[in-house]
């Protein structure tokens, strides 16, 4: 790690084990508000008394317990060498951080904490520019189909490798003459910032790339797919060049109405906002990032989001963001059990997302997937889905088309 890298791990450290003091610094609060309140006006003097020792002595505490990281960061970043590799070079680093931004990211970039990630194309875990002489570096075989994988919440370019199996992109490269491009990005920033992040990469890419780009993919896992309808429509929005070279968007997995964790949470802390003594929890709860609540329905622009209340009681604001015309968009929805006509998974779906979200089929929301374009894969979880040989038979003959 780097030495801004450890200083900023031990601030985060630090600001996390304070709020616990800040979590019984609520709850005590609360409950004496409550205490007090019963006695009226004749526990006025001694509340008074109480409430000054009590804040005093919470306000030492969370100083004195954030400080112990802080000082230890200090320590170690003294010690750090100069020319340490950075920790989102690293395998387990950056499996560590992409975590860290799926939670937490929105507050590190707001914070411009040098944790955060930003969106990047990333080669063997080294950051690419998307400029002509970096691109022809890291891509000395490219060729004029191009695959962008985009990974889902709290992941990186890694999950593409998971079960030890060739990623899917090497698999393209092989069969069907793509070459794959991997982006990394900040998973707890709002899919719609992560749409357009990805369409203004996008036209640098293929602006830039080595050779004639002809044809253009978008595979997208739970998140990722989201991202990738974001940055399909944002880029015919804006009249980006690279649109007229899309002929492929496919999401695995992805939550296109929403996911039940996220419903279940909202509801969460809704609910423990409502009593004082539960509060404290309520803002932890409530304190996951704006990338996790735009998985609450599948939010895709900026409008879902814009001027309302993140943690307002499961509403259902999201607009839908037309395809692009001349291209074919595909999912891939998974089940737990063969069958998707079984309790389990109509319950359950893959694990994360069920079925109607995954396939754009809801009571009152529709993706428009044309019949054909989706298939169901029983006996699969969320997480088999980037990377399973039966997901990518139906990847290579869509690719293929």
């Amino acid at each position: 790690m780097q030495r801004a890298e450890v200083q900023a791990a031990g601030a985060l450290a630090g600001e996390a084990i304070g709020g616990f003091g800040s979590l019984v610094a609520g709850m005590h609060e609360a409950i004496s508000g409550r205490v007090f309140g019963a006695l009226g006006p004749l526990g006025l003097p001694v509340r008074f008394v109480h409430d000054r020792l009590t804040d005093g002595a919470y306000r030492a505490t969370r100083a004195g317990l954030a400080a112990l990281p802080r000082g230890g960061a200090a320590l170690a970043a003294a010690r750090a060498r100069s020319d340490a590799p950075a920790l989102d070079t690293t395998p387990r680093g950056a499996a560590a951080l992409s975590a860290i931004n799926g939670a937490i990211g929105d507050r590190l970039l707001e914070q411009s904490n040098p944790l955060a990630l930003t969106m990047a194309i990333r080669r063997r875990g080294e950051a690419v520019e998307p400029v002509a002489d970096a691109l022809a570096a890291a891509f000395p075989e490219a060729t004029p189909r191009v695959a962008v994988f985009v990974h889902g919440l709290g992941g990186d370019e890694q999950w593409w490798w998971l079960g030890g199996r060739p990623s899917y992109g090497a698999r393209l490269r092989d069969d069907r003459g793509y070459t794959p491009v991997y982006v990394r990005y900040n998973t707890g920033c709002h899919v719609s910032d992560n749409g357009r992040a990805l369409a203004e990469l996008l036209d640098e890419l293929v602006a830039n790339w080595p050779v004639d780009v002809e044809e253009l993919a978008l595979v997208g896992h739970s998140m990722g797919g989201l991202v990738a309808r974001s940055a399909s429509h944002m880029g015919e929005v804006d009249d980006h060049g690279w649109v007229g070279q899309l002929r492929h968007v496919v999401c695995l997995g992805s939550p296109h109405l929403g996911a039940p964790l996220e419903k279940a949470a909202n509801l969460a802390g809704w609910t423990l906002n409502r009593l004082p003594e539960m509060r404290p929890f309520a803002k932890v709860v409530n304190g996951r990032s704006v990338g996790i609540k735009d998985l609450r329905f599948g939010s895709c622009a900026e409008a879902d989001w814009c001027d309302c209340d993140a943690d307002e009681l499961l509403t259902d604001r999201c607009t839908e963001v037309p395809f692009v015309d001349h291209a074919t968009y595909y999912f891939i929805a998974a089940t737990l059990t063969g069958s998707d006509r079984h309790p389990i998974a109509h319950a359950l779906g893959d694990l994360l997302v069920r079925l109607p979200s995954a396939s754009g089929r809801g009571r009152r929301r529709t993706i428009p997937f044309e019949v054909d374009h989706g298939r169901h894969l029983g006996g699969l979880t969320h997480f088999h889905l980037v990377n399973h040989p039966h997901v990518y038979e139906h990847l290579r003959d869509w690719l293929s088309a």
